[in-house]
């Protein structure tokens, strides 16, 4: 009876039912009793292997037809992969054609851009002046000639010179005509009354209105042409300021045009370097634009001189990886963004950073000598908010190198948003090297002697102990150059007296 629990109702009903009828068929007769009652358990177990087969069958129909429902589905989900496929292919098409149409606007503007740089330059050339090349012996050297604009202004100040000696002349001249003074605190006498008038009759020059009137002319005159020299000095100067770009513009063509990366390549498979935005040192920085993250960007290319050992290109190497380990790292709206880093060759690597449209505050004080105290207030503020990030990370950082050419004003103005940048002398304030006293400087002689303080100068058996302290000083000297539009005097003497006054202490 346990076999048949096993099958389906139905075939179990029909089992019983005929078991039941055997069984109720005993009662007639003996014989027929004892032939049903072996029958019966024959009959029943022949319909059990085909229960068990039937069932068996089912399920494996069952089986079959998930298999096909599942291989139908798989085939289902091989052609939406294959339809997603092409669409992906063709989505990467369509990226592709736009990147490179992209890359051709942006090469055909940097293009125009060029062209309109060296046109408005040339045109410059006869206003402002130019290099000439001059040789000295079996040397050349390059001269500086002015333009037109500056020899106009020359011309114009010699006039005003010799327009203020002849009407200095003119005044010797007249002051000889110029009546003798009488004494007023003697009140005059009846005797004195009529030799008063004898004189008054004999010179005639104090009635004379001429004298008065050509004095109050030459007066009139000198005034004026103070005021033409003013206006020269004024102009002299927004001419002196104009020549500065226009040579550093010519300088940065110069350079532009002896690259190996002017013809707009494209490094990485991802930077299309656009132009050149200076040089300095073994270092080139273009304007790029990331072709991944539509963006412009800085590229700094680092050169390394080709003779130099293998030592000293490794540890250049190094030093520059240090600064990109540092500076990945750092993230403040008052710091320059460090993006990316790759090599292009054994003696060639670059570091992407985020991109300013305007100039350092270097240029900007060349420009403008100095500015209002608000807005050397407000640079000053950005720069210690700055320096309070740095401070507060783990570990700590100091810069060591700033100067206004390290701080970026966002919109070339004194009155917006600046950023930090260089961290190429950063030192990090570890727990290994950072002490109570402050760390050793280990780059003594690195870093811009203006804007360092003095314990930084420090010469003795053991390097010179400096803290975060080095970057406060760099700040107040900066403060200093904003305001008044000079650097703080340093002599030998002052930082001998500062040296000897920090070793004592």
């Amino acid at each position: 009876m346990d076999e048949l629990h096993s099958l389906d109702p139905r075939r179990q009903e029909l089992l019983e039912a005929r078991f039941t009828g055997v069984v109720s068929g005993s009662t007639g007769s003996t014989g027929s009793c004892s032939v049903g009652a072996k029958v019966s358990p024959k009959s029943s177990h022949s319909y059990l292997p085909s229960a068990l087969e039937s069932n068996k069958n089912q399920d494996l129909e069952k089986k079959e037809g998930r298999i096909d429902d599942l291989l139908r589905a798989n085939c289902d989900l091989r052609r939406q992969i294959d339809e997603q496929q092409k669409l992906l292919e063709k989505y990467k098409e369509r990226l592709n054609k736009c990147i490179s149409m992209s890359k051709k606007l942006l090469i055909e503007k940097s293009t125009q851009e060029k062209l309109a740089s060296r046109e408005k330059s040339m045109q410059d050339r006869l206003r402002l002046g130019h290099f000439t090349t001059v040789r000295h012996g079996a040397s050349f050297t390059e001269q500086w000639t002015d333009g037109f604009a500056f020899q106009n202004l020359v011309k114009q100040q010699e006039w005003v010179n010799q327009q203020r000696e002849d009407i200095e002349r003119q005044r010797k001249l007249l002051a000889k005509r110029k009546p003798p003074t009488t004494n007023n605190s003697q009140a005059p006498s009846a005797n004195s009354e009529p030799k008063q008038r004898k004189n008054k009759a004999v010179n005639g020059a104090e009635n004379d209105p001429f004298y008065h009137e050509q004095e109050e002319i030459f007066k009139l005159r000198l005034g004026h042409l103070k005021k033409e020299e003013a206006e020269i000095q004024a102009e002299l100067e927004r001419l002196e300021r104009v020549r500065n770009l226009h040579i550093r513009e010519l300088k940065r063509i110069n350079n532009e045009d002896n690259s190996q990366f002017k013809d707009h390549p494209t490094l990485n498979e991802r930077y299309l370097l656009l132009h050149l935005l200076g040089r300095g040192g073994f270092s080139e920085v273009y304007k790029a634009f990331d072709l991944y993250e539509q963006r412009y960007a800085a590229v700094k290319i680092h050169q390394l001189n080709k003779s130099w050992r293998d030592e000293k290109k490794e540890n250049y190497h190094k030093h520059a990886c240090r600064e990109y380990r540092i500076h990945k790292e750092l993230d403040h709206p008052r710091i320059v963004k460090l993006y990316d880093y790759f090599s292009l060759d054994t003696d060639t690597f670059c570091t992407v950073l985020e991109y300013c449209e305007g100039n350092d505050l270097d240029f900007y004080l060349k420009q403008h000598k100095l500015m209002s105290e608000k807005e050397a207030r407000s640079i000053v503020m950005q720069i210690v908010n700055a320096l309070r990030y740095l401070n507060e990370i783990k570990p700590p950082i100091i810069h060591y190198d700033l100067k206004p050419g390290n701080i970026l004003l966002v919109d070339g103005t004194a009155c917006g948003e600046i950023k930090i940048t260089d961290f190429g002398l950063s030192k990090i304030m570890d727990d290994d090297s950072y002490g109570v006293d402050g760390m050793d400087l280990t780059s003594q002689g690195a870093g811009t002697y203006w804007y360092l303080p003095p314990e930084c100068f420090v010469v003795g058996k053991e390097p010179p102990k400096i803290s975060n302290k080095v970057d406060v000083w760099s700040v107040g000297v900066i403060f200093f150059q904003c305001l008044y539009g000079r650097k703080v005097r340093k002599t030998s003497e002052y930082v001998k007296s500062f040296s000897v006054s920090a070793c004592s202490q």
